[in-house]
């Protein structure tokens, strides 16, 4: 076997092992991302449920739900769902195990909400749509929509 030969056989096997370890840190050495969307609060008690499901199997999961247009309703103070339950009940017990709870200000601006009708778990971001772009294409994050 030639030198050139060798040297080829080093290099591929080399970009093997790169890519293999790549392959390896994005998958199962790190905690679960996910980031779930709601644009409708008619959604959010499901959405909910998914997320504390999620976190029964991987207490470890970093979620974000964002919430843009008319998602953003079930962070108002005093929002309850179609039963009558309050939403902020669930979202503190889901903020106490890291769960973080985003919320679009061009909703705020274009339904002229202001920061202070939310409940203090509700973080504010520019925009709810490039949050989920953002949070998927630099950050990792897998997108879910239930």
């Amino acid at each position: 076997m030639t030198n050139l030969c060798r040297r080829g056989i080093l290099i591929l096997a080399a970009v093997a092992a790169i890519s293999l370890s790549g392959c390896a840190s994005m998958r199962g050495f790190g905690p679960d991302k996910a980031v779930y969307h709601i644009n409708d609060s008619a959604n959010a008690a499901a959405v909910m449920r998914n997320v504390g499901n999620h976190l029964s199997v991987d207490p470890t999961a970093r979620i974000v739900i964002v919430s843009h247009a008319r998602g953003v309703d079930f962070l108002m103070e005093n929002a309850k769902d179609k039963n009558g339950n309050p939403y902020n009940i669930k979202v503190e017990e889901l903020a106490a195990k890291g769960v973080t709870f985003d919320v679009c200000e061009i909703t705020l601006s274009s339904r002229k909400l202001n920061k202070n009708q939310f409940i203090p778990e509700a973080k504010f971001v520019p925009s709810g749509v490039g949050e989920l772009a953002k949070l998927q294409s630099r950050e990792g994050y897998v997108y879910i929509k239930p």
